[in-house]
């Protein structure tokens, strides 16, 4: 499929993983992509497959407003235009109100909920004109609580509704806004869920398919929700979960 061909896509947090795959999944469908990241490192070897001219690499730290209105700026300086925005830039502290320190909670939610604040913002103006989209990577820490997993829990369940207000008060200007939600998906951030076979077991009681996510299999949806077969879906928090959200919390056995 060449569903973007001629599209300029922004991915955030493109180094590795769900981003990684994501950035992967709109160049094989044609796209002109910009790879966001905070290691120049990672992203490098995320382009090296692909054409120059198709590829632009961008250094960023989502908490930082200044680099991310200058990354959108530089989509724009070098590609002409901007059709999707990808908010998929994240980290995670452990830890519940009563021990998390005011630094890792401002950590938290200056990468995941502010810096899709920032980068939604700026790319607004652009995408009006192209009548393109933003999808936001969110999680089933959104929709519903972790034990011990306060701040994340908080930012990502800011950035589902955050994509409900973006989609109602942009629609009409043409822009569609919709998040994917995703559960335990392979990547640097699982590294000790997946090394770790009786945790990974605990996780796979709960999937209803076969765990666990793999980044590509969030990379398809994302693109979908891009593309011009989701032309009249906006709001939407999807589930990328296994099955998860159908349980009602009580035991497989």
């Amino acid at each position: 499929m060449q569903r973007f061909s001629e599209k300029v896509v922004i991915v955030t947090g493109a180094g590795s993983g769900i981003g990684k795959a994501t950035a992967e999944r709109f160049l094989d469908e044609g796209a002109f992509v910009v790879i966001a990241g905070r290691t120049p490192e990672k992203l490098e070897a995320v382009a090296a497959p692909y054409p120059e001219d198709r590829v632009l690499v961008q250094a960023c730290d989502m908490a930082d407003e200044d680099q991310v209105n200058s990354l959108v700026e530089a989509a724009v300086k070098t590609f002409g235009r901007v059709d999707t925005l990808v908010n998929n830039a994240g980290v995670a502290v452990q830890g519940d109100v009563s021990s998390l320190s005011t630094s890792d909670w401002r950590k938290v939610m200056a990468t995941n909920l502010d810096g899709v604040f920032f980068a939604s913002r700026a790319a607004i103006p652009h995408l009006k004109t192209t009548r393109g989209s933003i999808v936001n990577v969110a999680s089933v820490s959104g929709t519903g609580g972790d034990w011990g997993m306060a701040a994340y829990n908080a930012a990502k369940g800011g950035v589902v509704n955050l994509t409900r207000a973006m989609a109602l008060d942009h629609g009409k200007e043409g822009i569609r806004v919709n998040a994917v939600c995703p559960s335990l998906t392979r990547s640097g951030m699982t590294d000790s869920i997946m090394d770790n076979q009786e945790r990974l077991a605990e996780f796979n009681d709960r999937f209803a398919l076969e765990g666990p996510c793999e980044p590509a299999d969030v990379a398809a949806v994302i693109a979908f929700l891009a593309s011009d077969d989701a032309r009249f879906v906006t709001g939407v928090n999807l589930p990328v979960d296994g099955g998860i959200s159908a349980s009602n919390g009580q035991p497989s056995k």
